[in-house]
């Protein structure tokens, strides 16, 4: 008979879990074992974290759910990671698709791949992860996508009161304009397949 790691699994699915956690029920019925010895493995998890001085992490109960935490003693150094200068710099790609949702929201990541002409799962992960956007509800219709918008972290980050301070977009940009940055692109173009 194989002997199962409850530990090993419960670590993962903590993991996986993030800040949402995992209550007690959701435990047992991915487990698929009954609440009083889910529970137990839950204890026992904990008890290892506790008993292991060189961990950083631990098993909290919040709101009802279990989530993994960091050691409240390693903070300053998360602090650091976080105001850390290099983590405050936005890719070119980030920038682009942080610019349409500020200026289209809400928006879905397939109007925002569309305008981009590019994939935004990345950039979109980054402004999650720093707080920039989130998601403001879901598109009505088929798939019922995500619909994503600025926080009040994005206004903070550009010094802004409201989204009604973005500067305006132009109106109406020349045809002309167009027409020569078009006859550049394929000028280049065709030089790049004649050499």
């Amino acid at each position: 008979m194989e002997i199962i790691n409850w530990s090993s699994i419960l670590e993962s699915l903590l993991f996986a879990a993030g800040d949402e956690g995992l209550s007690l029920k959701q435990l047992a019925e991915v487990l698929e074992i009954d609440e009083i010895k889910a529970n137990e493995i839950i204890e026992e998890l904990k008890q290892e974290y506790d008993e292991d001085e060189n961990r950083g992490i631990i098993v909290v109960q919040l709101a009802g759910t279990f989530q993994l935490a960091t050691k409240k003693e390693n903070a300053p150094y998360l602090k650091k990671l976080v105001d850390s200068p290099n983590n405050s710099t936005l890719s070119q790609a980030a920038l682009e698709t942080l610019a349409i949702i500020a200026y289209k929201q809400p928006i879905t990541r397939a109007e925002i791949e569309e305008i981009r002409g590019v994939k935004t799962e990345r950039p979109l992960h980054t402004l999650v992860s720093k707080a920039l956007i989130k998601e403001v509800g879901r598109a009505e219709g088929t798939g019922r996508a995500y619909l994503y918008g600025t926080t009040k972290e994005f206004l903070d980050y550009f010094g802004l009161k409201s989204v009604d301070e973005l500067p305006k977009l132009p109106e109406k940009v020349e045809d002309d304009f167009i027409q020569e940055e078009a006859d550049l692109f394929f000028e280049k173009f065709q030089e790049t397949i004649n050499s």
